[in-house]
């Protein structure tokens, strides 16, 4: 065991930081600034939007009336002292997301240079070289300190630059990098506990939907709770809406903490290994790992479960707020003009707006999951199991059966939270089915953006990454911002998701279905061509 003496001097255990900061902002040149520009985006389209919506204060008084009296809009909007000014609709309508977007950033950010790089083996030959004990956790959190202050300056320019009040767009951007780097904390204690960085992730994903949950209960209740969330801290710093500064004293408290605890623990345990090591496991396989798919489906039954149930809980807080959908559009007609089919048909507007988002997010679990085969290639384990009488389709192919097949369950968990939590409302047990049905109306789409990830990972693989999150990008521009900025017919024409049903507004005929699923199905096999003919791990 690897202890370092407590009377070490600090330059000692943090040797070789500047150099390990600059290798690691290398390493996230490319996917940083599109994280910062998606922050940025986030709080310019919300900030555009909700100015054009609420631009009169009696709108902005049916709004606070409207979400003040549904516990779904509080809950998944925030504390209705936010909804007195324009600027605080926006923080009520855009926060919470806002915040989820910038703690994953910097758990990636964190994790990627700390027990990533200890698994592969990079953090080794760093160590061989005059690099402290410490310094690998110092420079990643120092990395995400800094993409935090990045994330400062980005939501500060991109809320004052569309008219909001400084003051308020610096305090929005201090509360948005203060979730970010708290979690950056979290994350440096979960690699210290965990022994791999799916253990790491998956822990971290858990204390960010525990604090996205406590928050809402707060908020719900008598707020109580949201004080245990660092989302909650953010929310209840109140730009535009008096604010309150003082909170950001619990953003440093805690960050400060969770890294005494970080380094404590470093100290602590084996060098490779977690506080809870795994165990050696069973002799001899089981029958279900005895084939390329058993062994897929062991990889990914984790992050599947985890996509499951987060898109879960999103249908049924989707659904909830349905059957309120008429009275909302009736107190705020011009939304209207922005859902599919405008306020005739208002519950099933809403409906396959939502859906198409729950779609959204199963198409992202699905690119995940094919990029994962990409992964146990490029980690050379891949290698071993080609080097076996498993041809490369065969391996590949079960990676994308767990993918298309996940991407189906991914799909029926949102349809089913949003029938289910939607029928209790309104005393309809077919709901849930009908939801189902609805949500599964999409699943070409989904399918089609795998295939893109597949086709990447065959011929251009080391380009998969960017290619398959840009279309995905390109995607919910399309679905979810077209209508809004009013952008061109051809932009939403390039989308699968635009050659589809708009169910249940729209009737749904078989012809859309079947030529988006063969398109989908061509790209999958153009991927599996381009795969045959390179060389693996490249």
């Amino acid at each position: 065991m690897t202890l370092t003496a407590p009377w070490t001097p600090l330059r000692a255990h943090t040797s070789g930081v500047a150099t390990l900061v600059r290798f690691a902002f290398l390493r996230e040149r490319f996917s940083l600034p599109c994280w910062l520009l998606g922050a940025g985006a986030l709080i310019a389209f919300q900030s555009l939007a909700s100015q054009r919506f609420y631009d009169t204060p009696q709108k902005l008084a049916q709004i606070r009336e409207t979400m003040g009296a549904s516990a779904a809009g509080i809950a998944m909007g925030g504390p209705t002292r936010l909804l007195d000014t324009i600027g605080g609709e926006i923080v009520f309508e855009i926060f919470a997301y806002l915040a989820v977007v910038v703690a994953v950033m910097n758990m990636f950010l964190v994790g990627r240079h700390t027990r990533a790089d200890e698994e592969t083996g990079r953090a080794e030959l760093l160590r061989s070289a005059r690099v402290g004990r410490w310094a690998p956790a110092t420079a990643a959190l120092a990395v995400a300190g800094l993409a935090d202050l990045a994330v400062v300056l980005v939501v500060f320019a991109a809320a004052a630059g569309t008219g909001l009040p400084v003051a308020g767009s610096l305090l929005l951007g201090v509360a948005t990098a203060g979730v970010g780097i708290t979690f950056a904390g979290v994350t440096a204690v979960a690699a210290q506990v965990f022994e791999n960085p799916r253990s790491v992730y998956g822990a971290v994903g858990l204390a960010l939907a525990a604090a996205y949950v406590a928050r809402a209960v707060g908020d719900v209740g008598n707020g109580a709770a949201s004080w245990t969330s660092p989302i909650g801290w953010g929310q209840r710093s109140y730009p535009y809406a008096g604010d309150r500064w003082w909170t950001v004293l619990l953003f440093a408290a805690a960050t400060l903490t969770l890294t005494a605890v970080a380094f404590f623990l470093l100290d602590r345990r084996d060098f490779g290994a977690g506080l809870f090591p795994y165990g050696t496991g069973r002799a001899t396989a089981s029958w279900a790992l005895r084939s390329p798919l058993g062994l897929a489906w062991r990889l990914q039954r984790g992050s599947l479960a985890g996509w499951a149930v987060g898109i879960f809980a999103l249908g049924a807080a989707y659904g909830s707020f349905a059957d309120s959908i008429e009275d909302y559009l009736t107190d705020n007609p011009e939304i209207a003009a922005y859902l599919p089919g405008g306020a005739a048909d208002a519950v099933d507007s809403y409906l396959s707006l939502t859906v198409s988002v729950v779609a959204l997010l199963s198409a992202a679990f699905g690119i995940t999951s094919v990029l994962r085969a990409r992964g146990e290639e490029t980690a050379g384990r891949a290698e071993p199991i080609l080097a076996t009488p498993v041809s490369r389709d065969r391996w590949l192919a079960s990676h994308l059966a767990v993918a298309l097949g996940g991407g189906v369950f991914v799909l029926v968990c949102g349809g089913f939270g949003m029938g289910l939590s939607y029928g209790l409302t309104i005393t309809d047990a077919v709901q849930p089915l009908r939801m189902i049905g609805v949500a599964l109306v999409y699943l070409p789409a989904v399918w089609s953006i795998a295939a893109v990830t597949t086709l990447g990972c065959g011929w251009v693989p080391r380009a998969a990454v960017p290619l398959a999150w840009s279309v995905f990008a390109y995607c919910v521009v399309a679905v979810v911002f077209a209508t809004t900025f009013d952008l061109p017919e051809w932009f939403d024409e390039a989308s699968p998701f635009a050659h589809l049903p708009k169910a249940p507004l729209e009737t749904v005929t078989a012809a859309p279905l079947l030529v988006i699923t063969a398109i989908a199905a061509a790209g999958l096999a153009a991927g599996f061509a381009g795969f045959r003919r390179r060389d693996t791990g490249y």
